[in-house]
């Protein structure tokens, strides 16, 4: 028989646990499960193995509101992260409501039902099998679990050591005393620049132009404090709205005045290298602050091992792989037991789940986003994604609290679907406005932004507060039956 709830989620990882806590607090009535494609909860923080795998938020905003985050370390390493997310899972009881191995692989609407059936996969030599629900939420994050991207390079063939991606990271690699190569200066790069040089005998980050690069303490010394002499969840709240309001304020600083900040930046870089390295090549980068995410390096670890001689950068182009290693453009030859293609991710919305409302398939490249959630002439349906700005977390609790007020609201009115139908006169617009690689690539595959509220994507959590947890559910653009 196929099952049915009138909640499925999907996806077990940070934003998945999240939904289903507020799904259970806020919805009581309601039936849920959790669709986990995977052997594991956890999401991106069970799936990236690589050395020194760590957030780049701090965890009183990444972490969840209602769980206050306990650990001293506010930058915290993925099996922290891991174990926080099980240990809030088991508290709340939500780990009695994940299937696992059930990966979702068609979700189709009929209007007549009002509700969605399910395909779902399991194990390759197994028949797929379905369930059905009134409302599904996508809580799958934004990226291809499979693979990372990989650019093809000349002369891979030919190279005799190791090539790899951190997202398939093999398990127990042994790199001590060998030399590395990480292509990319992403956030990945910069992480496991310094894990690895701990080791390596040496690790050389390549990277075609610099980031933005910004240390931080790993510690939030007054978050410390107030843990100590507050209760947890009056210091967590205290803590997190700190977070919030500077984070904020420093991105609007920062696309306000991108000079100053820039020059604010490079500086702080060089004060951390001296006067004697070469700050205009390797770390002041071609573009405005913010049009790519910073990248954050906690307790300054990777000038340490740059510093003690453990890692360099080189800002140059491939050539080609040669047999030991690889050769630039400049001529310069770099050589390599290892090489990590740090080399970004794959977007992908939904993990790709093919959407049929009514027996029409649904390109999301077509659809314009309502309220930063849902998407337009696709009914019960609702997408948790973070910002680009700031911690995944802050947004994606606001749109648990949006499904929620929604759900209850199709209960109160007597209603079983809701559809957001824009104006025509909406003008479409790009929906992310990074100029990274890993978005530029995806952008033709990504549904657009309106011009105005609510089609438009502001990025801004108090703005976002405002408009997802207070106006009015009915606002014209959502149409009930």
């Amino acid at each position: 028989m196929t099952e049915h709830f009138d909640l499925i989620i999907v996806g077990a990882g940070l934003s998945g646990i999240g939904a289903a806590y507020y799904a259970q607090t806020h919805c009581p009535q309601k039936s849920y499960t959790i669709l986990e494609g995977r052997a594991n909860m956890g999401g991106t923080w069970d799936l990236f193995r690589y050395p020194g795998i760590r957030s780049d938020s701090d965890m009183h905003t990444l972490g969840y509101s209602f769980h206050p985050w306990p650990n001293p370390q506010a930058i915290a390493d993925g099996p922290t992260i891991r174990q926080y997310i099980h240990d809030t899972a088991q508290k709340y009881g939500i780990d009695q409501k994940i299937r696992f191995n059930h990966r979702l692989q068609q979700a189709a609407w009929s209007s007549d039902q009002a509700q969605w059936t399910l395909t779902i996969n399991h194990a390759p030599d197994q028949p797929p099998t379905y369930m059905t629900c009134n409302f599904l939420y996508m809580c799958t994050g934004y990226y291809k679990y499979e693979h990372g991207y990989m650019p093809t390079w000349p002369g891979t063939d030919q190279f005799t050591g190791q090539l790899i991606h951190p997202q398939n990271w093999p398990q127990n690699l042994d790199y001590t005393d060998k030399k590395v190569v990480i292509i990319g200066s992403g956030a990945t790069a910069v992480t496991l620049v310094p894990a690895m040089a701990k080791q390596a005998a040496h690790v050389t980050m390549l990277q075609r132009s610099p980031t933005y690069i910004i240390a931080m303490p790993s510690q939030d010394a007054l978050a410390n404090r107030l843990r100590r002499h507050l209760p947890d969840k009056l210091a967590h709240g205290l803590i997190r709205w700190k977070n919030i309001i500077l984070g904020t304020f420093y991105y609007h600083l920062m696309r306000w005045q991108p000079n100053l900040i820039k020059k604010f930046l490079i500086n702080q870089v060089a004060n951390h290298l001296g006067p004697d390295y070469d700050i205009d090549t390797h770390f002041t980068p071609r573009y405005d602050p913010w049009d790519q995410r910073l990248c954050l390096v906690p307790d300054g670890d990777l000038f340490d091992a740059i510093n003690n001689g453990g890692a360099s950068i080189v800002t140059d182009h491939i050539d080609t792989f040669t047999p030991t290693g690889l050769r630039l453009q400049s001529g310069q030859e770099l050589p390599a037991d290892i090489i990590v293609a740090a080399t970004g991710l794959i977007m992908r919305l939904m993990s790709g789940v093919d959407i049929i409302v009514d027996n029409q398939p649904i390109n999301l490249a077509d659809t314009i986003t309502y309220r930063g959630l849902m998407f337009s002439n696709i009914p019960n349906l609702a997408l948790a994604a973070g910002y680009t700005n700031a911690s995944w977390t802050l947004k994606c609790e606001l749109s648990h609290r949006y499904v929620c007020r929604l759900i209850n609201y199709l209960d109160q009115h007597n209603y079983t679907q809701c559809r957001p139908q824009p104006d025509p006169t909406i003008t479409p617009e790009p929906a992310i406005n990074f100029t990274s690689g890993y978005v530029q690539r995806a952008l033709n595959t990504l549904p657009r932004q309106g011009s105005r509220f609510p089609w438009k994507l502001y990025q801004n959590y108090l703005l976002d507060k405002l408009t997802l947890q207070f106006t009015k559910i009915n606002d014209n653009a959502m149409t009930f039956q």
